[in-house]
């Protein structure tokens, strides 16, 4: 059964208390527009005279509550993206009235139906909008838990098959909010691993578009075509399949369990920080995609996420006690997703996290973007004379991995250089290049003398490894699934789950051993150490060691012509 719409509040308290109240009474001003719907709805069910005063004051009560909630939805574009205090009262306000409204069609769902003529696929709009308020505050809040708030009004629209009359009906309009229906949806399962939901729906997805232009002469078709592309290529980017006896595909999950980041041992000196806030940015140029969501952006973000928790229930068990028994798992940090962002938009989303990172805490920044290489040769060697990576120009100046310039004499104005990074290293900064120039970030000078680490990807692949680039880079597979990207390195497509399972504990001991090896290391950089407290940071810094170490040692490196500094991970520190 779908609950109402409950307004979220932060992690560390109860998760999305049911909210109470009773129904707003319309404005004045607004009554003269209230009472003429109420004429159009309510000609076809009799004299208007003829209504009891109950059943009119209650479609008068929801066609505000109506009214109120799109109004405030709405509203939800034009609250600043950034920054992350500013738009938490208004979707307060929004999950308030959406609940009312929620409880109030169900309290009152056959003098609707009589009276106002409720239609299905209005109450399944209002489930839709619900399940959108929750799935962008799971965005503005990094909470998995909320994904799973999206999910179950989703889940119900489609069992109790809201949209199902749309399609009667001789109006595109409504046929498409039902395809945006299913593509929201899915992006959900996605983030969910929900694999085999997102291939039903898929299906579905694709019968519905088919229906939808066969009907009408629409001029969306490519687009809706185009959608399906896109996420039967995202469903398919993994490189290698997880196969249970019977061959089916076991879905794996990569956001950080319990027994994820390998344990601190007693006597472990490493820094205290925490990391706060992550800048998750992808510009690669022809990598699979969907939703403005790129496969390096998607496994980036698992990377820096716990599993999914359902808190209500861990929260709220009988006897629980708020100050002793409360779960003692941190939250997730806090992640911007960039898309192709430009360069003022990607300063402006720096600057707002910059601000409001608290004490003792780490920003990172994922750079997973095309290259721009510096042109001819420079009489200084500076932050700005080494190129860097490419943010969104609006113009189309990509030719393969590579930017023309226009003016030989001067830098691309659309590159992200080094230098423009220097004055946020007086706060802890963790920076990640996934880029074919990121050798350009390897000479980052501290000014500050904050803790500072950037790991660097290979600027380089084997001619066998290049032709999977669409698919994703190889070094972010490293830092989301190691295990996944050393099979796919060793030539392996598929294996069975037991020896997966074994494969994963010989992973968990490697991981340990670095631990180990890095905070007894006397002649480590103490900036890795710094970092070594938290357990996200943790975990990509062992991965990125296995990544290293697999790249110096595994055959299909040290074959062809490619240098191998070019081909190996490097690390900039201060």
């Amino acid at each position: 059964m779908v609950r109402g719409a409950r307004q979220p509040q932060q992690p560390r308290s109860r998760l999305a208390p049911r909210l109470t109240g009773t129904v707003e009474k319309p404005p004045r001003k607004r009554k003269s527009r209230t009472e003429f719907a109420l004429k159009e709805i309510m000609s076809s069910g009799g004299a208007e005279d003829d209504i009891p005063q109950g059943e009119r004051k209650t479609v008068t009560d929801f066609c505000y509550l109506l009214d109120k909630s799109k109004q405030l939805f709405n509203g939800l574009r034009d609250l600043p993206q950034y920054g992350q205090k500013q738009w938490q009262s208004y979707f307060g306000r929004t999950f308030d009235v959406y609940t009312k409204l929620w409880k109030f069609q169900q309290q009152h769902r056959q003098v609707l139906d009589n009276r106002y003529g409720l239609k299905r696929w209005q109450i399944g709009e209002i489930a839709s909008k619900i399940g959108q308020l929750y799935y962008h505050y799971y965005l503005r809040t990094s909470e998995t838990s909320y994904l799973n708030e999206a999910f179950s009004f989703y889940s119900a629209i489609r069992q109790r098959s809201y949209y199902s009359q749309v399609n009667k009906e001789d109006r595109p309009e409504l046929v498409v909010k039902k395809l945006r229906y299913y593509a929201r949806f899915i992006v959900v399962c996605l983030l969910l691993n929900k694999m085999d939901v997102v291939k039903d729906l898929v299906k579905e997805l694709s019968d519905e578009i088919e229906d939808y232009t066969h009907r009408f002469n629409t001029e969306d078709q490519v687009e809706w075509n185009l959608v399906l592309q896109e996420v039967a290529a995202f469903i398919e980017a993994d490189p290698v399949m997880v196969l249970n006896d019977d061959n089916t595909i076991v879905i794996t999950s990569n956001r950080l369990a319990e027994t994820g980041a390998p344990l601190l041992e007693q006597g472990m000196i490493v820094g205290q920080l925490s990391l706060a806030d992550a800048l998750i940015i992808g510009n690669c140029n022809n990598q699979v995609k969907f939703s403005e969501l790129t496969v390096d952006m998607f496994r980036m973000l698992q990377a820096l996420e716990r599993e999914p928790m359902n808190l209500a229930s861990q929260m709220n068990k009988p006897g629980m006690q708020e100050s002793a028994d409360k779960p003692t798992r941190r939250e997730n940090p806090h992640k911007y997703l960039l898309y192709k962002p430009t360069f003022s938009q990607l300063y402006t989303f720096l600057a707002a996290s910059f601000k409001e990172l608290p004490a003792n805490s780490v920003l990172l920044i994922y750079l997973s973007a095309t290259g721009v290489f510096p042109t001819g040769r420079s009489d200084s060697e500076g932050p700005y004379d080494f190129g860097g990576v490419l943010t969104n120009s609006n113009r189309d100046i990509i030719n393969g991995d590579a930017i023309h310039k226009r003016n030989q004499s001067h830098k691309e104005m659309h590159c992200l250089h080094p230098g423009d990074l220097y004055p946020f290293t007086r706060k802890p900064l963790f920076i990640i290049v996934d880029s074919s120039n990121s050798v350009a970030y390897k000479n980052f000078t501290n000014l500050f003398g904050q803790p500072l680490v950037c790991l660097l990807s290979p600027t380089a692949y084997p001619k066998a490894l290049q032709d999977q680039s669409q698919r994703g880079s190889l070094f972010t597979l490293f830092l989301n699934n190691p295990l996944m990207a050393f099979l796919f390195v060793s030539g392996l497509s598929s294996m069975r789950r037991g020896l997966w399972e074994k494969c994963q504990e010989y992973l968990r001991k490697i991981n340990r051993d670095i631990a180990q090896l890095l905070t007894h290391s006397r002649s480590i950089d103490q900036a890795f150490l710094q970092f070594f407290g938290d357990e996200f940071l943790r975990l990509l810094l062992t991965r990125f060691i296995f990544c290293s170490a697999t790249m110096r040692m595994h055959k299909i490196f040290r074959v062809g012509n490619t240098k191998l500094s070019r081909i190996i991970p490097t690390t900039a520190k201060g």
